[in-house]
């Protein structure tokens, strides 16, 4: 009998193990949440989480630590941020009860015109070079969200990636893999391998990599602020740069940059209101796609089945149809958000939704991407201020093109203007581009809930849609929600150019059934199970009740997130 109930033990546990070795959590979920009440601090690389900690430990604000971590992320995942590219901000203050919007995106030159880039023989923008590249807006988020919410001296923010750059760090495993890749892409560009490989060699995972150039350009706005990087030599170095390389950029053009205040806008999902900032990003895409998917009952339908992907994937097409005809600078282009978002036009548009077959092709409304890398990080402090952060190169590493010891790459943002005439999103002197990075915020019954993102190109909105539902539908916690397996939809009618053909195609993560994944093939779906592009997830849910803070950073990338 002894024996017998043994027997039945092993097999017992042994079952368990097989299907999870963890005691808590989905089989799928990679570690805990971690909770706090003091502060938080979730980003893609640990050191600078780190960072963003020891801010709010001086008594830094929760802006304080972003411009912080931020800045350490710029020297070490280079491969998705920095200096030389923009920002987007969402900032929950707590006094005032009130959202914030920042628009920290770079407009192109006055001397840039589609015309001037279709003469020299193209169709659509380059994606690398000096022609790409738009005025950088990261150091003057900084400076606007500094002035607005900050505490500390902005020196007292720089010096932990002063002191990184200057003695240097080691590589992470998910940002050598993304660096190798960079540099064997961007070998025409001298200035960017002497940067990024010195001495011929590309660092690899646990490599100790040093950036002097950028540790002094970081002393500079130290000392003298957002002036030191859009006057003066800096932004000398970058003009010529930009000259050099093919490309429009004139001092002008940084000395007269600044960033926008925006008011954010929302959808309610469930009775939990969803925050996006306008256009020119594509965070009104996600709202676009939840104000279809209240028609659904995602719960009943259950977690990555096929009807589930199936409604996800059709709603996303229909709504990237109106990203790609009139998301663009609103300053240029005119559009109704309201309309947008309403219940209205959502219902008007699921007249396209077929349950049972995946559409092929689909007519923009009234009224895929090439993948980015970006990085997302976002920030608590223990006075209920919270702050939802992005910022972006664009892809990966930037135009490739690196200002004469500067440290840093400029982005290449640019890429995405269509040179269509006409096109809302075409190429004009003073214009911002349409753009990918969206930071998202929650809140419910007027207090702040939720600050997330998803890093990635084509894949923020549907990532950020694929974490809510899992959270406000299907119950998960917030690191459950963020490691669950994702799809990812490629292919659809681009904002610069280009339209969906034979319906796109459907990419799944391993985590996804087999049997899910033929029947998605049965209704018409062309599907492809890869590795990658699915996006990076930060979050921090904060009960308004009690304070405590809950931090998720997904197994995808390097980061963490710290309490204290």
């Amino acid at each position: 009998m002894k024996r017998i109930f043994a027997i039945g033990i092993v097999f017992f546990l042994s079952h368990v193990a097989l299907s999870s070795d963890r005691l808590t959590g989905r089989t799928d979920t990679t570690r805990s949440v971690v909770y706090g009440t003091h502060g938080m601090v979730a980003t893609s690389q640990p050191l600078a989480a780190q960072v963003g900690i020891d801010i709010l430990k001086k008594g830094g604000s929760a802006v304080d630590a972003a411009i912080a971590a931020d800045a350490t992320l710029g020297l070490m995942e280079p491969v998705g941020a920095g200096m030389g590219g923009d920002l987007f901000a969402i900032v929950w203050d707590a006094k005032s009860g009130k959202l914030y919007g920042l628009n920290s995106s770079g407009s192109a030159s006055r001397l840039a015109t589609a015309d001037k880039v279709r003469a020299m023989g193209y169709s659509e923008m380059p994606s690398f070079g000096g022609i790409p590249v738009t005025v950088p807006g990261c150091v003057g988020g900084w400076a606007e969200l500094h002035q607005r919410f900050g505490k500390l001296p902005l020196s007292t923010l720089l010096t932990p990636a002063i002191r990184y750059a200057n003695e240097g760090f080691p590589l992470s495993q998910v940002i050598a893999y993304y660096w190798k890749r960079g540099v064997l892409g961007l070998t025409d560009y001298k200035n960017f391998q002497k940067l990024y490989a010195p001495d011929g060699r590309i660092p690899a995972a646990g490599d100790i990599f040093r950036n002097p150039d950028l540790a002094a350009t970081l002393g500079k706005i130290a000392k003298r602020g957002r002036d030191a990087f859009y006057t003066g030599e800096i932004a000398r170095r970058i003009v010529d740069a930009v000259t050099e390389a093919g490309g429009f950029m004139t001092l002008a053009d940084l000395k007269d940059y600044r960033p926008e205040w925006v008011e954010p806008i929302s959808v309610n999902y469930r009775g939990y209101d969803v925050w996006e900032l306008p256009p020119n990003g594509q965070g009104i895409a996600a709202l676009q796609i939840l104000a279809m998917l209240r028609e659904f009952d995602l719960r009943k339908m259950g977690h990555n089945s096929v009807e589930y992907l199936h409604t996800l994937i059709e709603i996303k097409k229909i709504v990237y149809e109106d990203r790609a005809r009139f998301y663009a600078d609103p300053k240029f282009a005119k559009m109704n958000l309201d309309r947008l978002i309403s219940r209205e036009y959502a219902l008007e548009r699921l007249k396209l939704f077929n349950p049972r077959k995946a559409m092929q092709s689909i007519p923009a409304g009234e009224g895929i991407l090439r993948n980015g890398d970006t990085v997302y990080l976002t920030v608590a402090d223990g006075e209920g201020n919270m702050v939802s952060f992005i910022q972006s190169n664009y892809l990966g590493f930037g135009s490739g093109v690196v200002p004469e010891r500067l440290g840093f790459t400029l982005q290449d943002r640019g890429a995405l203007f269509s040179l269509k005439k006409g096109h809302p999103n075409e190429l004009a002197p003073g214009k911002r581009p349409f753009h990918t990075i969206i930071p998202g915020f929650v809140t419910k019954d007027g207090q702040s809930v939720f600050s997330f993102g998803v890093m990635g190109g084509s894949m923020q909105p549907q990532g950020q849609v694929q974490v809510l539902c899992n959270i406000i539908d299907l119950g998960m916690d917030i690191q459950e929600a963020g490691d669950a397996p994702r799809f990812r939809h490629g292919g659809s009618s681009q904002p610069y150019g280009g339209v969906m053909e034979d319906g796109g195609t459907v990419y799944l993560e391993s985590g996804v059934a087999a049997e899910v994944r033929r029947d998605l093939v049965r209704r018409g779906h062309k599907v492809a199970v890869t590795v990658g592009g699915y996006g990076g997830y930060q979050g921090i849910w904060r009960d308004p009740a009690t304070g405590v803070l809950a931090g998720a950073s997904e197994s995808r990338k390097d980061g963490c997130a710290i309490a204290y």
